[in-house]
C-alpha cells in the first residue's frame, strides 16, 4: 500500500507509544452517520476491518482516518423543493418568496437526509517517530487538516509542523530548468508547470516533453517560475514536486518492485509498508538537502 501523495510534517513533539496510541484512537472510532448527519469522522484500521487502529512495523506506525459522508446532491434537493413549492403555490395562490423557498429547501433536506446514500473513504498517515516524520497520503490540505484535527482531539502531547526548507522548491526547480546542475540523487523527468509572476499568472504546462529545450529556458528568462516538476529519485521512486513542498504521483519503480517481490512475507500490505517506510525517509532527507536544508522552527 504505497502512498500516492505526501503531505509532509515534522514531528516537533511525540510522547506516546504505539500501545497508548491504539488506546487513544479506539475512543474515537468511525461510526455510521446518524439519520440527520451529513458526515461522520473517526479512526479505522489502516489494514482491514477488526485489525488494530495502529499498524506497526518496528517503531514505524500507520493509522487511518475514516470519513462517512452522505450523498445528497443539490440538484435532488432543488427538484423536490420545486415540487413542494408548486403544491404550496396552488394552496396559497401565489409563488413562495425567497425566504419561504429557503425554508422549503431546508425542510426537504431534513426529509431526504435519512434516506441518502453514504460513502466511506480513508486517509492514511505514516508516523516515523525515530526520524521525526509525520506524512499524510493526500494531495488535499483540507483532508490533511481533517486528520490532524482529530489526532489532536484524540491524544495529548503531540505537535506537528509543515516541513519548510531554506530554499523554496519553486526557486530550486526553476534553477534546474534554467540549466543548473541537478544533484546526482535526482533526475528530471518530462512533466513540468511554469507560472508567470504578473497579475495574469500566465501558466504553461509540459507533459511528456523534453525539459532541456530553448523554449523552456526562454520562459524562465521571461520571469516564469516552476510550480511543478516531475522527478525520479535514485532510479527507485518517481514523483512530482510542487511549489508547496508536496510530493504527488508517487510511483515505486522496478528496483523497488523487485524488493517487494523478493520479500519473505506473503502479506503484500506489510511488504509494501516495510519498503515504503524504509525508502521514503532517505528520499525526504535527500530532497531537503537539495533544497538547502530544513528551516527549523524557533
Amino acid at each position: 500500500m504505497w502512498f500516492k501523495n505526501l503531505q509532509i510534517y515534522r514531528i516537533t513533539n511525540w510522547n506516546i507509544s504505539p500501545a497508548e496510541l491504539e488506546t487513544a484512537l479506539s475512543k474515537h472510532t468511525l461510526r455510521n452517520c446518524l439519520s440527520m448527519e451529513m458526515q461522520s469522522r473517526g479512526w479505522v484500521s489502516p489494514k482491514a476491518e477488526d485489525e488494530p487502529f495502529v499498524h506497526t512495523l518496528g517503531q514505524q506506525m500507520l493509522i487511518a482516518l475514516g470519513v462517512e459522508k452522505k450523498l445528497l446532491p443539490i440538484s435532488v434537493i432543488n427538484q423536490f423543493a420545486k415540487l413542494r413549492a408548486a403544491e404550496i403555490e396552488e394552496q396559497q395562490g401565489y409563488k413562495p418568496g425567497r425566504k419561504q423557498m429557503k425554508e422549503i429547501k431546508e425542510l426537504v433536506t431534513d426529509e431526504l437526509l435519512p434516506r441518502a446514500f453514504a460513502l466511506r473513504r480513508k486517509t492514511y498517515a505514516w508516523i516515523d517517530p525515530v526520524q521525526g516524520w509525520f506524512v499524510i497520503d493526500t494531495s488535499s490540505a483540507v483532508k490533511a487538516e481533517e486528520l490532524i484535527e482529530l489526532l489532536h482531539k484524540s491524544i495529548e502531547g503531540c505537535s506537528l509542523a509543515l516541513i519548510k526548507t531554506k530554499k523554496s522548491p519553486a526557486s530550486v526547480m526553476t534553477e534546474w530548468l534554467a540549466g543548473d546542475e541537478v544533484p546526482a540523487s535526482f533526475t528530471i523527468d518530462r512533466d513540468c508547470e511554469l507560472c508567470g509572476t504578473g497579475d495574469e499568472k500566465a501558466t504553461v504546462r509540459y507533459v511528456r516533453h523534453s525539459l532541456d529545450s530553448v523554449e523552456i529556458i526562454k520562459h524562465v528568462k521571461e520571469g516564469k517560475k516552476a510550480t511543478r516538476l516531475a522527478m525520479t529519485w535514485r532510479d527507485k521512486i518517481s514523483f512530482t514536486l510542487n511549489e508547496n513542498m508536496q510530493l504527488k504521483r508517487i510511483v515505486p519503480l522496478d528496483f523497488v518492485k523487485e524488493q517487494i517481490d523478493a520479500s519473505d512475507t506473503d502479506d503484500v500490505f506489510d511488504a509494501d509498508f516495510a519498503i515504503m517506510a524504509g525508502e521514503l525517509p532517505s528520499l525526504l532527507a535527500d530532497l531537503i538537502v537539495t533544497l538547502g536544508g530544513e528551516e527549523h522552527i524557533g
